[in-house]
């Protein structure tokens, strides 16, 4: 152990879930550690809850004890420290109970859009990279700053966006159990220029016709075939047969059906994305932002990836992220909220302070693990500030004056760089600011008025919130609600 406060976070989570010999695999993700653990009766939930870095514990597909951005990638790494002496066997052990545990717990529809997530998620790196890039390569040209670095930029965050069907099909094959490169191979076709010599229904098919989706479902094809040539082929012809098959086939359906349809597809939630918010927008704006976070606790966010990707690709913007990320405003309005109503609880506020900085910059776990929903009606305070902020982003919307962002991933102020609009940056931006500071405000007023019990104290609430866990640690919260959320990052672009 080497001192760290990390170090000893680490010394003082092992033996709380069971030991060394009680851990199969050990991951993160940016607010949690997540661990495969052989035996679950093992685990100290209230001693874990009671270890001052922890924020929450969740029970899903792995045991994830919620940490918080920064910590949970240094705890991990401790944590694998002090089981190095067992990392092969870890390794070989861990794969084959995540998936075991996986198949188990998941519902098919929740296990489909975490495998769907899992192709776009690490795709999420270089769409915020390129996204900055592009932003500042836009600005340059507003300014007319130098003109002989403004194509440069341009070309490299144009370059990822060319070949984005290439990277689907990439991780698509590698997710559902093909060969990653047959995969991008197929998916390829998407954008290769020589597409245009094709017709179908006696038009000629335009490069980059479906995107994303038509290369989910080409690579997705190309996965299944190929896996049924490996039943069949003999092995002397499999390195030949299979691998032409794998290509062929799929390849030509893709041509001929998949990217007509999804074209199609993509066309349709471009239109319609339009349509919602500038005819519906406040109204849009008010469900979404309202929802947003409940549907991170559910998982099911998980399905708007794609959308944003195709939105991204489509349009060079999503215009559901900007409202999306207006739940975060709501949810830091609410801690603030608790923040002063428990001004004599010198833990929640502590957790608070040190949550905050992240929830500002978009990632809300701390606070929603530590915070709102240990205290139940924080929770639902904080999403009618998310339904506001999107109300107000949405209204713009409807005047015409539509909030888009170019990468996913960031949201909150993070998001600044990465804004575009119908009206120029100054005024995009000046939307957004309001709809974060409309989501701050009624999220402060609905949780200082309506967060706690009528007639109930807050030190009374916090109780009451915490009795089902003795000796939990500061935002805990209760065995029922947090222990069974769902896998899920808060910020509207993550997983």
């Amino acid at each position: 152990m080497t001192g760290t406060p990390h170090a000893a976070t680490a010394a003082a989570l092992l033996p709380l879930v069971g030991g060394p010999a009680n851990v199969t695999a050990v991951a993160h993700c940016m607010t949690r550690l997540r661990l495969g653990l052989a035996d679950r009766s093992l685990v100290d939930e209230h001693g874990l809850r009671a270890v001052p870095a922890v924020l929450g514990v969740v029970d899903d597909d792995t045991y994830q004890i919620v940490l918080g951005p920064g910590t949970a990638a240094r705890v991990a790494a401790e944590f694998e420290t002090l089981l190095r002496p067992r990392a092969a066997e870890l390794a070989a052990r861990g794969a084959e109970l995540r998936e075991a545990r996986r198949r188990s717990n998941a519902t098919p529809g929740r296990l489909l859009l975490r495998r769907v997530a899992n192709v776009f998620v690490p795709l999420i790196p270089a769409l915020v990279g390129c996204g900055v890039i592009a932003g500042a390569a836009g600005l340059l040209q507003n300014l007319r700053l130098l003109p002989s670095l403004t194509p440069a930029l341009a070309a490299l965050s144009s370059g990822f966006m060319a070949l984005i069907a290439v990277f689907v099909g990439h991780n698509t094959a590698k997710e559902f159990g093909g060969t990653p490169v047959l995969g991008g191979s197929v998916a390829a076709v998407v954008v290769y220029p020589g597409v245009a010599k094709v017709t179908v229904f006696g038009e000629p098919l335009s490069p980059g016709q479906g995107g994303v989706l038509g290369a989910l479902a080409a690579a997705l094809l190309a996965t299944y075939i190929e896996k049924w040539c490996r039943t069949w082929v003999p092995g002397t012809l499999d390195v030949l047969v299979t691998p032409t098959l794998t290509v062929l086939v799929p390849g030509l359906l893709t041509l001929y059906v998949l990217m007509y349809a999804a074209g199609a597809a993509a066309t349709a939630i471009g239109a319609a994305a339009t349509w919602l918010l500038s005819t519906t927008g406040a109204f849009a704006g008010l469900v979404l932002g309202g929802l947003f976070l409940p549907l991170v606790m559910l998982g099911l966010h998980q399905a708007l990836i794609p959308l944003h990707t195709t939105l991204i690709e489509q349009q060079g913007s999503t215009v559901l992220l900007p409202v999306l990320a207006m739940a975060g405003a709501g949810q830091v309005g609410a801690a603030l909220a608790v923040y002063v109503r428990l001004r004599h609880d010198t833990s929640i506020r502590t957790t608070i302070r040190s949550a905050l900085p992240a929830g500002l910059l978009g990632v809300g776990e701390p606070l929603i693990y530590g915070v709102s929903l240990p205290l139940g009606r924080p929770f639902l305070t904080a999403c009618a500030g998310g339904a506001a902020g999107g109300a107000f982003v949405g209204c713009f919307a409807m005047l015409g004056d539509k909030v888009g962002a170019t990468a996913i991933g960031p949201s909150g102020w993070a998001l600044f760089p990465l804004l575009t609009g119908t009206g120029g940056l100054p005024l995009t931006a000046a939307i957004y600011a309001g709809g974060l500071l409309t989501g701050y405000l009624v999220g402060f007023a609905a949780t200082y008025f309506f967060g706690f019990g009528g007639g109930t104290a807050p030190g009374a609430a916090l109780a009451a919130a915490t009795k089902t866990a003795p000796g939990a640690g500061p935002g805990a919260g209760t065995a029922a609600e947090v222990a069974t959320a769902p896998v899920s990052d808060s910020s509207p672009g993550r997983r």
